[in-house]
């Protein structure tokens, strides 16, 4: 995507532009390609199947994204759904969900999760989307953990307060099934000298709440949370 680019939507995308949006030539909107960031474009053609767009100028640059990936076993329709679109909102950088043993999912659709997360980006005024990795046994994943990354787990056994457990870093955050990691899961997830088992508080927390406390607190002890509080109050 340049300055000066043509570009053509069709399908459900121009669809919603001219008939829903009811936007005709000359009207100009909004666009982010999720590599170079956010542009200006103006619309040159309209119709219910086909809009064409010119690239005005760009608005800003793609916005950088804190180094937290977010691992959870899949739950029902609905719910999942609501879990990608919230971890866009917050800013994580990639999506993987893992299957383990008390994993009553075990298929996502990635299209479905894909266009939520377009969605919250959109409404949200985002101009990067986290990767959505294709779904993952957990035995896989540890075999194959990167040794520079610290993997946080929401153990409903204890562990360190969250904000306390979060180091500098590469970091990943992992929630298991509805009925909790087994013990052999919880003992191949602690052999890994990166892991570190994380307290979300002292309440049982739902899978999908739980997901978004723990990427509440890990953004506010070393995500850009805490980097943009501390430029608004003049720290550096």
């Amino acid at each position: 995507m340049g300055e000066g680019a043509a570009l053509v939507l069709e399908g459900p995308q121009a669809n919603y532009l001219s008939a829903v949006m009811r936007l005709g030539p000359g009207a100009q909107l909004k666009l982010f390609d999720d590599r170079t960031g956010e542009w200006l474009a103006e619309i040159t053609e309209a119709g219910k199947k086909r809009v064409s767009l010119r690239i005005v100028r760009q608005l800003r640059p793609r916005e950088p994204v804190p180094d937290l990936w977010l691992l959870f076993a899949p739950i029902k329709r609905g719910r999942i759904d609501w879990i990608v679109e919230k971890a866009t909102e917050l800013g994580v950088a990639r999506i993987v969900p893992v299957i383990t043993r008390r994993t009553i999912v075990d298929r996502t659709n990635s299209d479905r999760l894909l266009a939520h997360m377009i969605e919250a980006a959109e409404q949200c005024e985002r101009t990067a989307l986290p990767e959505l990795a294709e779904p993952q046994k957990l035995d896989a994943l540890l075999r194959s953990w990167p040794e520079d990354r610290t993997l946080l787990f929401a153990d409903e056994n204890g562990g360190e307060p969250m904000r306390e457990a979060v180091k500098p870093g590469p970091a990943a955050i992992l929630i298991g099934p509805e009925g909790g990691f087994t013990e052999d899961e919880r003992t191949a997830i602690g052999a890994l000298h990166t892991a570190r088992p994380a307290s979300l508080g002292p309440r049982i927390l739902r899978a999908d709440t739980a997901v978004v406390a723990a990427i509440s607190l890990w953004m506010a002890a070393a995500g850009d949370w805490d980097l943009a509080a501390r430029h608004a109050g003049g720290m550096p």
